[in-house]
């Protein structure tokens, strides 16, 4: 059997998937991997993006933060892609539990998936530090410099920046569907950033599958590895 057709199979016979998704879901919806850092970006920026997406660069440098932000970080002409719409279906069809996403661009919800953990938070969500006012992505995109709160407060964006730490309560309930779920599909992440990588620890199954486009650090352990296009790979499984 080849390995699309198990995946097909084990997809088919379960009604307790949860999928975990790293930056490879969201560059097949034309969403850049700001890690491939291309020569454009060397020419307009002093500083490398894990430098600039700190929270010791937010808090010193805010604007040049909200510059970088704003070109490479809000892409809000993108659309769900092959794979953002199967998970939505399937969830639909009550076999998928949740999608875990290292993604912040909201496109899992945009497809209609309703239980989605976003560990890194979500562009699409931004609160005054001063009095916790909602604004949404529009408002920053649109906003010059850094974008000030009706009450006066800076507005900081609702993603976890570099020497952050995760969401308590997002990490809890990742956690407890990962450790629940009958299969778990792991797609678009090389699985080198913890401690998101980490959570593949907390599976009791024996259907863990590792869908990449290249080896990730934790083949080795996977009861199935497909290699190739995420969006590809899911549009085939019907």
């Amino acid at each position: 059997m080849g390995q699309i057709d198990q995946l097909r199979q084990w997809v088919n016979e379960s009604d307790n998937i949860v999928f975990f998704g790293g930056a490879g879901v969201s560059t097949e919806s034309g969403i850049p991997d700001f890690r491939s850092v291309d020569g454009l970006y060397n020419q307009q920026y002093d500083y490398p993006p894990e430098t600039i997406l700190s929270h010791t660069f937010y808090r010193k440098n805010t604007e040049e933060f909200y510059r970088f932000y704003r070109n490479k970080m809000l892409c809000l002409d993108a659309k769900p892609n092959a794979a953002h719409l199967k998970l939505a279906q399937w969830e639909r069809e009550g076999k998928l539990k949740a999608v875990v996403t290292q993604n912040i661009d909201g496109l899992h919800q945009a497809a209609g998936s309703e239980k989605v953990y976003e560990l890194h938070g979500s562009v699409l969500r931004n609160f005054c530090e001063s009095c916790h006012k909602f604004y949404d992505v529009n408002y920053i995109a649109t906003s010059e410099g850094v974008p000030k709160c009706s009450c006066g407060g800076g507005i900081k964006p609702d993603v976890v920046l570099y020497e952050e730490g995760l969401d308590q309560n997002t990490l809890s309930g990742a956690i407890r569907a990962i450790s629940d779920a009958d299969v778990l599909i792991v797609g678009g992440t090389s699985l080198a950033v913890y401690p998101a990588a980490g959570l593949l620890d907390y599976y009791n199954g024996n259907k863990l599958v590792l869908v990449n486009k290249t080896p990730t650090a934790r083949d080795g352990i996977a009861d199935l590895v497909v290699q190739g296009s995420i969006g590809e790979i899911f549009s085939q499984l019907d």
